[in-house]
């Protein structure tokens, strides 16, 4: 029978109606957590044949491990929470994959539509209190309509620029029997997303890019999301342009290409900065110049013309300029423009209608230089203490690129989206435009439940992990032998660095330890239903990592003890200008025609001498 013939209606409630609906999509795996009005729903899935349901410890580890899931798999996640604080408590999940573009369906219980206004027991206004933070949400008030509202919800989460929906089932309407018919008409008459670009501004970029003398490609996570990354790669073989992938398109290019430049923004490399201050021509491809990569926006690359792709509109120019709007999917835009260019080293007119490849070899032995001066990098500690940075370092090494890693926020997702290789799509995880704290634990689970064979290690910090860490218990139970690499230096390190540099090192409640192993990890971790170790030398740092990666039965955390004044660098205070980038303290490179007295080694001697004078 073909997927789109209508079969014959069967009879069920509308909570067996929502688990058929699911089952039809395609959907192997939910995560949730019962409450009373969701019940029904509960009932219906005791009874699932082909869905599988994880127990979570607390609903927000639903709303992450769903995202976890969408993001390894390219699938749409699915969460569930009862009503009142349990949808309540997925908001900061919706929130989180809002803003970074996650395909995730919520489902949520309510109250019986009679009592629906009257302040009833465990009542909220989900959809209100969601509607901003939701690509689409809706309730159901017909139980016949749930084949259609699961459908629609699935088809708008997963098209266009992705993103969280939430349907919200008041338990009567989940009680109720109806004639279960399948596949529902989905007609969305005001949801129409543009894939296709138009073919006289492709042609106008393939132009500008030709003629450009000192292009870059910015590239943002919605090349993920489109799975770009072939595309991009052709694209790069027949221009030339270098690249540079935000911290959300982390493995979009392979990061061992000689044309890969690192990440921009406020923790980015020199090299990346550099390219976009000195750049006549900023390519973004899927990017929507976050405050985190522009700094000050009127300083931003300054002298560059900018090409601006996106798949939704209200990104295209919404902070820029732009003068070359695009409005398309990723892999069509960059796949067209490719079709423009006669390829690198041809001649002008070798191909009829394709434009030559720009020529830019000293633009590339620019970036070149600074790719040499300012490689990646850090400090040993000097009193003896873990470097953080040598940890991610060594875990990179071991664990290989093939790995996916999840990270936290703060300090330890910095150095991990530095010290971290990359090669491939969908191999690194995170949080970025909410931030969210405690995000990993969750979101490494069903990174895990979504792609079973691959080693999955969540990098967590000592303050996230205390958020979450009640997810080690579902992972255990559930057989997600997830890994943890803890970074733990007893504080909340990216605000504790703040205090540091902006505010004269008042560490106003941002230490976490004590003296001793407050809480203990180790323990704590056991206790959850992890293998758990600590690790306080770097002589043992690879011997952990190693020891951790044998263990494949149950979860493992490994606790890397590490100094508190560690800090990310390079470094632009939020706010001013990219070309103000410290690659460390004290200490910047001049772009543009400036002509860098700062950067001899003479000169950086003073200033490390200055600055201990200053601390003394």
């Amino acid at each position: 029978m073909a997927a789109s013939e209508k079969r014959k209606p069967e009879r069920m409630t509308g909570a067996d109606a929502v688990v058929r609906s699911l089952e039809e999509l395609g959907t192997e795996i939910v995560f949730g957590l019962p409450g009373g009005a969701v019940l029904p729903l509960y009932d219906a899935l005791f009874r699932a044949e082909k869905l599988r349901h994880v127990l979570v410890r607390h609903e927000q580890g639903a709303g992450h491990a769903a995202e976890g899931y969408a993001v390894a798999s390219g699938k749409v996640g699915v969460c569930i929470a009862t009503s009142g604080p349990g949808a309540t408590n997925l908001v900061t999940p919706i929130a989180d994959a809002y803003l970074d573009s996650v395909p995730m369906v919520a489902i949520t219980g309510q109250v019986g539509s009679p009592l629906l206004g009257t302040d009833a027991f465990q009542e909220a206004d989900i959809r209100g209190i969601t509607m901003p933070i939701t690509k689409h949400n809706v309730m159901v008030t017909k139980a016949e309509d749930i084949p259609r509202a699961i459908a629609s919800a699935f088809h708008i989460a997963s098209t266009g620029r992705p993103g969280p929906v939430l349907v919200d089932i008041p338990k009567d309407v989940q009680n109720a029997e109806i004639e279960f018919n399948w596949p529902p008409k989905v007609d969305l008459p005001g949801y129409k997303p543009n894939t296709k670009p138009h073919n006289r501004q492709i042609a106008q970029a393939a132009k500008m890019i030709s003629k450009a003398e000192r292009p870059v490609l910015y590239i943002g996570g919605g090349v993920v999301k489109a799975n770009a990354h072939k595309q991009l790669a052709e694209f790069v073989e027949a221009t030339g342009v270098p690249v540079v992938t935000t911290l959300m398109a982390l493995g979009a290019f392979p990061q061992s290409h000689p044309l890969y430049l690192g990440m921009p923004g406020m923790h980015g490399t020199v090299p990346a900065v550099g390219a976009f201050q000195e750049s006549d021509l900023l390519i973004a491809i899927g990017a929507r110049f976050d405050d985190r990569v522009t700094g000050d926006t009127d300083t931003f690359a300054p002298h560059a013309k900018i090409i601006h792709a996106d798949i939704d509109p209200a990104e295209v120019g919404k902070i820029r300029a732009v003068d070359v709007p695009i409005v398309g999917d990723a892999k069509r835009v960059l796949s067209e423009l490719t079709d423009h260019f006669a390829g690198k080293g041809a001649e002008k007119g070798a191909e009829k209608g394709k434009v030559k490849a720009p020529s830019i070899d000293p633009w590339i032995a620019r970036l070149q230089d600074l790719k040499e001066r300012f490689p990646r990098g850090y400090e040993p500690h000097t009193d003896g203490t873990l470097a953080p940075q040598f940890v991610l370092e060594t875990l990179s090494k071991v664990a290989g690129p093939e790995t996916i890693y999840v990270s936290g926020v703060g300090q330890h997702q910095m150095w991990s989206a530095q010290f971290i290789d990359y090669e491939e799509p969908r191999h690194w995880i995170n949080s970025g435009g909410a931030g969210t704290m405690g995000f990993s634990i969750p979101a490494a689970m069903g990174a895990k439940a979504a792609m079973p064979d691959a080693e999955v290690w969540a990098i967590d910090g000592d303050g996230c992990f205390q958020m979450t860490n009640q997810e080690i218990t579902t992972a255990a139970l559930e057989g997600f032998p997830i890994k943890v690499a803890l970074i733990n230096n007893g504080n909340l390190g990216m605000v504790r660095q703040w205090q540091t540099l902006f505010y004269e090192g008042n560490y106003s409640h941002t230490k976490l330890g004590g003296e001793v192993y407050v809480p203990d990890f180790v323990k704590l971790s056991e206790a959850l239903g992890a293998v758990s170790f600590r690790v306080t030398s770097a002589d043992d740092v690879e011997t952990a990592i190693q020891r951790a990666r044998e263990i494949n039965d149950r979860p493992v955390v490994v606790e890397f003890v590490v100094g508190e004044d560690a800090q990310v660098w390079p470094m632009i205070a939020a706010g001013t200008s990219n070309s103000d980038i410290e690659y460390a303290r004290g200490m910047r490179p001049f772009f543009g025609e400036e002509e860098s007295a700062a950067e001899t080694p003479e000169a950086i001697n003073e200033t490390i001498a200055s600055l201990e004078q200053e601390e003394n």
